[in-house]
């Protein structure tokens, strides 16, 4: 499956994006997603993933209740809704699809977040 991510911009603090992830190629249905983020000099690290199906969704501790992560596999589309965004927000933003062995195995291209404060 290939991923790619947008919808990512200039926000200033409070405000909201919605990150979008086209996937195309195999049956998107049948792949869990996430999304990550890299923020400079810091390590990459999970935002939130949802589940093939949608049965169940994971949300990092620093976005819970700000964060929501869709999907809508008829699209072939995953989205991520930030609110109340916080310059600490601020970092290139990637779509991920999970592999048979279950790992984070297809990566779609980063979309750059900046919340100013």
């Amino acid at each position: 499956v290939q991923l790619q991510a947008s919808g990512g911009g200039l926000a200033q603090t409070g405000g909201s994006l919605r990150l979008s992830c086209r996937a195309s190629g195999r049956a998107f249905k049948n792949y869990s997603v996430a999304w990550f983020r890299q923020a400079p000099g810091k390590e990459r690290e999970i935002v939130a993933s949802i589940t093939w199906g949608a049965t169940s969704t994971y949300y990092a501790d620093s976005v819970k209740g700000r964060a929501a992560i869709s999907r809508d596999d008829a699209k072939y589309m995953a989205y991520l809704q930030m609110n109340s965004l916080k310059p600490e927000d601020t970092a290139v933003y990637y779509c991920a699809a999970q592999n048979v062995g279950g790992r984070w195995g297809y990566w779609g291209q980063g979309t750059q977040v900046t919340v100013s404060s």
